[in-house]
């Protein structure tokens, strides 16, 4: 008779600044998933049905290299505040079965994973094999453990009394990391959708093109997140997608505005995104909030802009112009567009490579918003981005170097212009080095202070000792 497989247990405990019940709920809430997915893979949820109670399920898609695959894992068990379990219905394991055990300690509270399984085929695979996977278990629960922690002190800073929220642009790559941050944090999140609205899942109508959006459909809010917009891109810019870029913006903009201002009970504050494009190129300059806007096109877009919020602010509401950098998440924008079109090695850099980027991890950038909901001496324009910004050179160099891919040779920057024209003079070659002192004051803390660091986190690339101490 066949000898049956021994699964290889694979145990993580890790400490957590809250007690086991809070820890217990922060991962019963929507969004919790989403939060803990390693950022370096390419991983989404097709489907879901229920929460961690037994008979909950979610389908994830994966990828083993460039090949797709579905997980499906049930939850089987749960013992409110105390534990809860999932196994594996249809995925690459032979079995996998994951206990989550919470316990309070001393200090706070303590998580014990606890994962057994075995990859099909287990006794006749080769060693390296096994330790791969091992080594991909240690650095996925390393992540979780470091998101967990830094979520849980920041919603002890800032989600102290739930709120309700309206988000616009939550399907954007902002929006995907926002929406799950605010959730999981206790809030009531409602998004605004331009389809059919599903009032299971909070969804408002509205069309800003037309001006749609029934002030009825509103809830009473304490808070509102506005990042719709049409996607600036890296293309040459024609006259037709620069109009569409100012009116998606504009048009939006002044419909909630509008709309908040009209409002019985009005909110107490309404997010406005913007961006670092609002001061042009500036060179080396260092920039704050007081710096008087540039004279190119993003310049201009970003003035418009921020001026459609003049009726929630005449209707006292506090508004915020958040002058965004360049959000860094392999899953969206600028980091994934040069990690996938760059296999061989990254270009040196730009032109001449001292235009500085203001940059901003994809964490930092919804931490932040978060913050300023909760913060009331926030208002007006806001610097949103990393404290050491980098130049583009520099930027190029360190990538490199943590990717462990080679350095090409630059690109001229007469050959950018040939080719995209002005978006690349005030996009690829254009430069701005801003202070984001105005938000340090009010007491936010940056998760991933340096390149080093943020690129490291998202990758999924061993933190060293002295990246560490840079946190």
């Amino acid at each position: 008779m066949r000898k049956p497989i021994c699964p290889v247990l694979f145990k993580h405990l890790s400490a957590y600044p809250c007690s086991a019940e809070e820890l217990y709920n922060w991962h019963s809430r929507q969004g919790a998933l989403e939060r803990l997915l390693p950022p370096w893979e390419d991983i989404s949820v097709l489907a879901r049905k229920g929460g961690i109670e037994p008979g909950g399920m979610v389908e994830l898609k994966m990828h083993a290299g460039p090949f797709p695959y579905r997980f499906v894992a049930r939850h089987i068990e749960n013992t409110p505040g105390k534990m809860f379990r999932d196994i594996q219905e249809k995925g690459p394991f032979a079995n996998w079965s994951h206990s989550h055990y919470f316990s309070n300690s001393v200090e706070g509270s303590l998580l014990h994973d606890q994962v057994e399984y075995s990859l099909p085929g287990h006794r006749f695979l080769p060693r390296f094999i096994k330790e791969h996977v091992k080594r991909s278990l240690e650095n996925l629960f390393s992540h979780r453990q470091r998101q967990l922690t830094e979520d849980i002190s920041l919603h002890q800073r800032s989600s102290t009394i739930p709120l309700r929220i309206l988000i616009s642009g939550a399907s954007g790559v902002i929006g995907r990391d926002l929406l799950p941050l605010l959730t999981t944090g206790g809030h009531q999140v409602y998004t605004l959708v331009r389809r059919q609205p599903d009032p299971d899942k909070r969804e408002i109508y509205w069309d800003p093109a037309n001006g749609v959006l029934n002030e009825s459909d509103l809830p009473e809010l304490d808070g509102v997140i506005h990042l719709a917009g049409e996607y600036i891109g890296l293309s040459r810019w024609k006259e037709e997608k620069k109009r569409r870029v100012i009116d998606s913006r504009v048009k939006g903009t002044k419909l909630l505005a509008r709309t908040l201002a009209s409002q019985k009970k009005i909110p107490k504050v309404f997010l406005c995104a913007s961006a670092v494009g609002y001061y042009g190129n500036g060179l080396d300059k260092v920039i704050v909030e007081t710096n008087p806007p540039g004279d190119d096109f993003i310049s201009e877009v970003c003035k418009v802009w921020e001026k459609g919020t003049r009726l929630a602010r005449d209707a006292g509401i506090r508004t915020v112009f958040m002058r965004l950098g360049i959000g860094l998440t392999p899953q969206g924008g600028a980091l994934k567009h040069i990690l996938k079109s760059s296999p061989l090695g990254f270009i040196r850099r730009f032109g001449t490579g001292e235009q500085y980027i203001s940059w901003i991890s994809r964490d930092d950038m919804v931490s932040a918003m978060l913050h300023i909901l909760s913060c009331p001496m926030l208002e007006g324009p806001v610097n949103i981005a990393a404290p050491q910004p980098v130049t583009n050179a520099e930027f190029m160099q360190t990538l490199a170097r943590i990717t462990g891919r080679p350095l090409l040779f630059p690109l001229p920057g007469w050959i950018l212009k040939m080719i995209y024209g002005q978006m690349a003079s005030e996009i690829l070659l254009s430069g701005c080095r801003v202070s984001p002192l105005k938000l340090q004051n009010s007491g936010f803390r940056f998760r991933h202070p340096t390149l080093e660091v943020a690129l490291r986190s998202l990758l999924g690339k061993e933190l060293t000792e002295e990246t560490i101490a840079q946190q």
